[in-house]
């Protein structure tokens, strides 16, 4: 194909017309989509992809419907759940966990030549496992917490890519596969409480656990072997040492580690804390000096090799990119059990600040914990790196979603943007008022505000801003932020405060009702204000609010709603921060209760200081920088 079209480009151009074969040039690359969809076409025209998952379909019994989607009739099954598929539309993975799913694994799954992770842990399936060895670009294999039995086949050994294999919890028997030593790449290994037997080769693996097979034998199970050297007294010391249940119960061992792990996390976090509390900044989470356990857990947050996260995002590959600001580039990543996360790494002016700081600042933000803020799930510091590994939020940002609409994705409806709202000030309030120290975000806007499975809204970057400034969490040297949200004492003084979050917030209302930018040259054209709020404050004048609402709403609001929500917009946007109210308030009137009597309240004011003719900039352009205005918007972080 590729060298069909250099004939012809090269062909067009030697005889001096370069648009002649145009029209053939599209023609054929439009058909090179079809050309690689053929390639995974059967002798019967059939895709095999699709073949290969039915069978496993029809292989199972499925009681909670989960794979109502795939159906064989398919072109492709790249739109069934729990299937995923490449940007060439090849499955690349197959995600079942804990849906009771019961019957044997097809052997036509290995039919997926492109498959990558297959994650059919805690189910029902029996039988043997098939042969995978056409499975050549796998990467990460969980088949744990299943009833499998007989040997563990070779064809694992075949797999180069491999790097992460769960078979634990299950009845497999025979012989410890040797073929498994020969992985290079293989980095986690959990064969625990099957019955497998002889000996055991010796392996460099991160993660490596054979416990409950009494029959294994070797240096890492402290057992001699017939036959092989006998294992030396002081290996005693250096094999892995775990708790052994009984095997007659899947969930027992996991149960009990939980319930045991959980209580002493707990206690261990609520003690460093009133410890860290009392002493100040004399705590050491981590000597970074020193080696560290890579299962390293400080509550539910979790230290991650750099390694770990290169693997994650493709060694941080372009493609991978959610978005970036200025604190840096966010990727999208895929732990070996195949979680997904996003990963932020830091800037280099961030890595100016101490070890001990970074960890105790990333260890109070991880503290943090309320449905609508993203919560931390863990961090990676080296000698010159800062990454932070947050949940994968699946829906994006609420300004891309707003920015979107018009490439594939639905606009999000008035009640979803009403919700998106309140979720927002909800945990903007639990950073102000509940957490200790109080925590202030700096860069309230569209942009940070991410969407879960359920679209509801997810505070996202919170605390970024007093991680990479360590001299004084209210006064910086520079002011971070993004022109148009940036309340205006900000700009002036470089004092932030919990108002200054709530103006952030009030021009975030104002997003969601317009679906435009805070600040956007383009309006212009269209003889608008440079300024969000600006162009907004005159429409609330002269009672056309239905001007500024979303054209991708389609009418499809409440006028009423739609005036309560510019109204709380505007009191949060006030010049004065001591005008504005306090988030609690604000969530208050968004939930309806005291908006009426705090918006009258506030035209009084308004109307006795015009009366005085005080000289107050009315217009928020005029208290901007004219600098600013020369620049782009400073993006200071988080996906657009």
């Amino acid at each position: 194909m590729t060298m069909m079209l250099m004939l012809l480009w090269n062909g067009a151009f030697g005889m001096g017309s370069s648009y002649l074969l145009l029209p053939y040039l599209v023609v054929i690359i439009m058909l090179g989509g079809a050309f690689t969809a053929l390639g995974r076409l059967n002798s019967n025209g059939l895709n095999v992809e699709v073949l290969s998952l039915f069978n496993l379909k029809q292989a199972l019994h499925d009681p909670q419907n989960a794979l109502s989607s795939w159906d064989n009739n398919a072109v492709d099954p790249c739109n069934w759940i729990h299937v995923t598929c490449s940007s060439e539309q090849s499955v690349t993975r197959i995600d079942l966990p804990n849906l009771q799913l019961s019957g044997f694994l097809s052997p036509l799954i290995g039919d997926l030549s492109n498959l990558q992770y297959l994650m059919l842990q805690n189910n029902y399936f029996s039988g043997v496992i098939p042969n995978l060895g056409n499975l050549t670009k796998i990467v990460s294999i969980d088949l744990s917490n299943n009833s499998f039995i007989g040997v563990i086949p070779d064809c694992f050994g075949k797999m180069a890519s491999l790097t992460y294999l769960r078979l634990n919890n299950n009845s497999l028997t025979g012989a410890f596969p040797s073929s498994l030593a020969t992985i290079t790449a293989l980095d986690f290994l959990d064969l625990s409480f099957n019955n497998l037997s002889g000996y055991v080769p010796k392996m460099k693996l991160t993660n490596f656990d054979i416990e409950g097979n009494p029959l294994l034998c070797g240096l890492k199970t402290n057992r001699d072997c017939p036959g092989y050297p006998p294992v030396p007294a002081s290996a005693a010391l250096n094999s892995p040492k775990s708790i052994v249940y009984p095997k007659g119960s899947k969930n027992g061992a996991l149960t009990a580690g939980l319930t045991i792990g959980s209580v002493f996390i707990l206690a261990s976090v609520i003690y460093g804390f009133l410890w860290w509390r009392r002493h100040h900044n004399q705590q050491i989470f981590f000597d970074v000096n020193e080696q560290q356990d890579p299962d390293a857990y400080l509550g539910q947050l979790k230290k991650y090799s750099f390694r770990e996260l290169q693997f994650a995002t493709d060694n941080f590959d372009s493609k991978n990119i959610l978005g970036k600001g200025g604190f840096g580039y966010v990727y999208k990543g895929s732990l070996p059990d195949g979680t997904l996360v996003a990963v932020k790494r830091l800037k280099e002016e961030g890595m100016n600040g101490g070890e001990l700081q970074f960890q105790m600042e990333v260890e109070m933000i991880s503290l943090a914990v309320h449905r609508n803020l993203l919560r931390l799930k863990g961090f990676c510091m080296t000698s010159n790196e800062r990454l932070l590994v947050y949940p994968y939020m699946l829906n994006g940002s609420v300004a891309s979603r707003l920015r979107d609409s018009n490439c594939g994705k639905p606009a999000l409806d008035w009640p979803t943007r009403k919700r998106i709202a309140l979720g927002s000030a909800r945990g903007l309030l639990y950073l102000h008022e509940h957490c200790d120290p109080k925590i202030i975000h700096r860069d309230v806007k569209a942009a940070n505000i991410l969407l879960d499975e359920d679209f509801e809204a997810v505070v996202g970057d919170f605390g970024l801003a007093k991680l990479l400034d360590h001299r004084d969490s209210h006064v910086t040297t520079a002011v971070r932020g993004t022109v148009g949200h940036i309340a205006p004492e900000y700009l002036s003084t470089g004092q932030s405060s919990e108002k200054t979050d709530v103006f952030g917030f009030g021009i975030l209302l104002l997003e969601l009702i317009t679906g435009q930018r805070a600040f956007d040259f383009g309006r212009l054209s269209h003889n608008k204000d440079v300024m969000l709020l600006d162009w907004v404050k005159q429409l609330q004048l002269e009672k056309r609010l239905d001007v500024l609402v979303d054209a991708d709403l389609k009418n499809n609001y409440n006028a009423v709603e739609l005036e309560e929500m510019v109204q709380v917009a505007l009191l949060c946007t006030q010049v004065f921060p001591t005008d504005r109210p306090k988030m609690s308030e604000v969530v208050r009137m968004l939930e309806g209760d005291g908006l009426a009597e705090r918006w009258e309240e506030w035209q009084k004011v308004e109307t006795k200081r015009n009366r005085e003719a005080q000289q107050i900039p009315r217009r928020y352009h005029h208290l901007v920088e004219d600098s600013f205005l020369d620049l782009e918007a400073m993006e200071l972080s988080g996906p657009r």
